[in-house]
């Protein structure tokens, strides 16, 4: 029998940041310690439907960005469900056996996996889960109540105003106008990944933004533009989380878009280390630690402040399933911080196990 640690890897999903996922995941399936860890692939497709694939054959394209995506014809349908043990993944279909998952590790970007939904699968199921749970993942997800949370432990946000269900009123617009001014970005509430994402610089394209973004939650956030720095920290851990020393993004776009995060590479520069004095990315680091322990985050989340040019730090936004392709921010700060690729995976499926245990 194996004594290898089985981890079920959850990746694809219904939300709108189904290919980053994939990118995410086969990373992650190229890197997990083989002689440690045995991979069991669990593909979700965009109508939700979950697939045990086999590791050679469960992604089409995988070294493109652009047209990577989930080979459906090879999996096989599963659903997961509670073990005597630990959780199983059970095929939906007569004659196949069930394969037990010792630690599920959720590379689900957004919506339906970000937001505490597998989180609370993996707890019904009773099976460890790599990162936050169900509370720190809701929260983290939502921008509205992560900023509410994040103003009462004390830390600055940007100002914003809250349109619901896409519905503008020349009132409300005036609202935003005398209170927040332009430029300003509209954003989803619930997304990542700059999906939905919009700057806007006047009532034309306030309007146009928020339908866009509207198309991907109810509740969309009009937010003051921060002159400032766009600064990055990694942490890891559990209740003793450490932090990574920080990066910055120089984006050539004019803000840290979609395309500059997962395509193309030259549209931002990843400056690792930030260029900051010592007493600044202590600052940063102290400010990610207070927003992962104010939203009861676990495991690891990547905090994006702004540094402005008066000194102050504005939290921008916490994520608790960041990127983890091989251009992304959270795996190369830790890099830099002396934690490879591989361990950082180790790590990550280790303060899963030791949370659950605890």
């Amino acid at each position: 029998m194996s004594s290898k640690i089985k981890v079920g890897i959850v990746f694809g999903g219904r939300s709108a940041e189904h290919q980053v996922s994939l990118q995410s995941a086969n990373s992650i399936i190229n890197a997990i310690d083989r002689t440690r860890y045995e991979p069991v692939l669990i593909g979700i497709t965009k109508n939700g439907e979950w697939l045990l694939n086999e590791s050679t054959a469960c992604l089409l394209n995988s070294d493109n960005p652009e047209t990577i995506e989930l080979n459906n014809a090879d999996g096989q349908s599963v659903t997961l469900i509670a073990g005597q043990n630990r959780g199983e993944v059970m095929p939906t279909g007569s004659g196949a056996t069930m394969s037990r998952i010792d630690v599920l590790f959720p590379v689900l970007h957004g919506p339906y996996g970000e937001d505490g939904s597998i989180q609370g699968l993996a707890k019904l199921a009773n099976i460890p889960c790599v990162g936050s749970g169900i509370i720190g993942s809701a929260l983290g997800m939502d921008k509205d109540f992560a900023k509410r949370l994040l103003k009462l432990a004390g830390l600055s946000v940007a100002d914003y105003v809250m349109v619901r269900n896409g519905e503008l009123s020349d009132a409300l617009i005036d609202q935003i106008e005398q209170r927040l001014g332009y430029p300003a970005f509209v954003k989803p509430a619930n997304m990542g990944s700059s999906i939905g994402v919009s700057k806007i610089n006047n009532r034309d394209e306030l309007i146009a933004a928020v339908l866009l973004a509207a198309k991907h939650d109810r509740k969309v956030l009009v937010e003051e533009a921060i002159s400032g720095r766009e600064i990055e920290c990694a942490v890891l851990g559990n209740d003793e989380p450490h932090a990574s020393i920080c990066g910055e993004i120089a984006s050539h776009h004019g803000f840290y878009d979609y395309t500059s995060k997962y395509i193309n590479a030259e549209g931002a520069e990843l400056i690792i280390p930030a260029s900051l004095s010592a007493q600044q990315q202590q600052r940063i680091q102290q400010v990610a630690l207070q927003a992962f322990m104010a939203l009861d985050c676990r495991g690891l989340s990547r905090v994006d402040v702004f540094l402005t040019p008066e000194d102050d730090i504005v939290v921008n936004e916490i994520n608790t399933i960041p990127g983890f392709t091989k251009i992304s921010m959270y795996p190369k700060l830790w890099e830099h911080s002396g934690i490879s690729y591989s361990d950082l995976i180790d790590q990550l499926i280790q303060l899963a196990i030791d949370d659950f245990s605890a």
